[in-house]
């Protein structure tokens, strides 16, 4: 008990530094959560199309304007080829369409006449593209027929007008989901920042000469004393995960009163285990104090930054990703990612969820390994 009171003075000491890292886990989410998710609203964008038109105004070439005033925003003002290639340089225009003299014409006729383009060969152009080749198409399967001219357009306009309405299907709340997952990918830094942080500097604490003596000389064996103190950081380690789950109630109810919320918070409770036992490894190499917040920056934030937990794993290159593989927190991210994207709780959308706790928990195994031979050399040395 008195260790445990001595670990508990010790850590009152350093509280501001729990604090700070929960201020700043708060202004985050909640920062975050300010932000709504629009990945679940579909807009088409539109590319910017010029039309020179060299023939009448009538039949298939006015049906073709028309047309493609419709799926984009049509560009005019524009004349004499140098402005033009001027407007495709600068990118006010996407895609030029040349229509030559007699096209109407020639193409009632069979002659297959040849439009020109002209594009910035990006993804707009190719839209761009994708709706001309699709009316070309359309009104030429419908020539094929021998229908008449205002047939032929009426037809593959009333195609054309035909629009695909996307539904999605998910009943899932993204929104929630989204928020959460970004509410315990950014506890990746915050938990190894406050263990690390607070862990090395109270066993540095217990590991100075005056303590050391007074363990020799009281009645306490020096196991004891060790299990008492790995006793008070294991406490001190599930209060962190009570409070960032208190935490994550008041900020993501709804996610959390849900299986969702469940698997998150289990991912957490395996996380903030083996981010304990790195504190203990580094708190048994480490020497000196001063050292405690360089050795922070290099973990916490080293691996935040790698592994996706403030930039989404999406965004970040495949090198990068490649090297986040061999740190713990890339699983523990990992797993909230898939967490967030679950619709259906059976073995088979588990499986990948669980397989990543099993190598979180293989991690712990290991480092509680490389501890033991770290106190054996040490005892050793002495």
């Amino acid at each position: 008990m008195n260790t445990f009171k001595a670990f508990l003075k010790v850590l009152n000491k350093y509280k501001f530094t729990v604090i700070l890292y929960t201020v700043i886990l708060i202004f985050f989410a909640g920062f975050n959560m300010q932000t709504k998710d629009d990945t679940m609203n579909f807009t088409a964008s539109k590319p910017d199309v010029l039309i020179i038109n060299q023939d009448v105004d009538t039949g298939i070439t006015k049906s073709l304007i028309n047309y493609m005033s419709r799926v984009s925003n049509m560009i005019s003002g524009i004349e004499g080829e140098e402005k033009i290639k001027d407007a495709i340089f600068y990118r006010d225009v996407n895609y030029v369409i040349y229509i030559p003299e007699n096209f109407n014409k020639d193409f009632l006729n069979q002659q297959n006449p040849q439009l020109e383009i002209k594009s910035t060969g990006d993804y707009m152009a190719s839209l761009a593209d994708m709706y001309l080749n699709r009316y070309i198409n359309i009104v030429s399967s419908f020539k094929e027929t021998n229908l008449g001219e205002s047939e032929i357009i009426s037809r593959a306009e009333s195609v054309l007008a035909e629009e695909i309405k996307v539904e999605v299907a998910s009943s899932l709340d993204t929104d929630g989901l989204n928020s959460a997952t970004f509410y315990f990918n950014f506890t990746n830094y915050c938990i190894l920042a406050s263990l690390i942080q607070i862990v090395c500097l109270v066993i540095s604490s217990f590991k100075s000469e005056g303590v050391k003596k007074r363990v020799i000389v009281s009645s306490t064996s020096y196991r004891k004393y060790n299990n008492k103190l790995l006793f008070s950081n294991m406490a001190y380690a599930i209060v962190i995960w009570l409070f960032y789950l208190i935490l994550g109630f008041i900020l993501i109810k709804d996610t959390m009163l849900s299986m969702h919320g469940l698997l998150y918070s289990i991912n957490m409770f395996i996380f903030i285990i083996l981010a304990l036992v790195v504190a203990i490894i580094l708190a048994n190499l480490i020497k000196s104090k001063d050292a405690v917040n360089g050795i922070v920056n290099v973990i916490a934030l080293g691996s935040s930054f790698l592994c996706g937990s403030f930039v989404p794993m999406e965004y970040l290159p495949n090198s990068v990703l490649n090297i986040a593989h061999a740190l713990p927190s890339y699983y523990f991210i990992k797993n909230n990612n898939l967490i967030k994207t679950l619709e259906v709780f059976n073995m088979e959308s588990l499986k990948p969820i669980i397989i990543n706790m099993v190598i979180l928990i293989i991690f712990v195994l290991g480092f509680l390994l490389l501890n033991n031979i770290i106190l054996q050399h040490k005892k050793s040395l002495d």
